[in-house]
């Protein structure tokens, strides 16, 4: 497997795994994909739920991932302990903004309020120029389907100063998020 140097995947999930296995089975094969087109990943840094899946099938295809976990969290969200590398930060702004700052892309994967507060801010700084980073979210299973309407609702009720596809793009399986980069 051959790194790539055009690509640096962050990808943001649960801690748990979720009650459709689908979350766990889509978790797996977007990091599968991800190592087999050389991508290393910057995630939260867990090692419990879809976090651990992402980790774990990483680093069974000798892939590089690099966790971000700040210090209060080390505890809770279980440190994954066989990481490339990992980073400790003082706190949850500075784990987001060094993640945001790894990147090139980021893969939303199903998640909680965790997940959701860092795809609401890596998109607001987009919309305010702060980055320009392509974000992909996986609709695993239908799991977004009402956020991705709601979004067309602000949209549409023009809260939002773009095209809701110029900021995110909305992925039924982790093939075509792969697709979209290489397209």
């Amino acid at each position: 497997m051959e790194e790539s140097h055009e690509h640096v995947a962050a990808v943001f999930c649960g801690s748990k795994d979720g009650s459709d296995p689908v979350y766990r089975e889509h978790a797996v094969r977007m990091a599968t994909l991800l190592c087999s087109h050389g991508i290393p990943v910057v995630y939260g840094g867990g090692g419990k739920g879809l976090m651990g899946a992402v980790a774990d099938t990483v680093l069974a295809h000798e892939g590089r991932i690099t966790g971000v976990m700040p210090r209060m969290l080390v505890d809770v969200e279980h440190q994954h302990q066989g990481l490339t590398d990992l980073v400790i930060t003082e706190d949850m702004h500075q784990r987001k903004r060094m993640m945001y700052d790894r990147c090139t892309f980021a893969v939303i994967l199903p998640g909680g309020f965790g997940t959701m507060d860092e795809l609401f801010e890596m998109l607001t700084w987009n919309q305010l120029s702060i980055h320009d980073k392509r974000i992909h979210l996986l609709n695993s299973g239908g799991y977004y389907d009402h956020l991705i309407g709601f979004m067309r609702k602000m949209e549409e009720s023009a809260f939002l100063y773009d095209r809701v596809s110029q900021r995110i793009v909305f992925h039924d399986d982790p093939e075509s998020v792969i697709r979209s980069l290489e397209g």
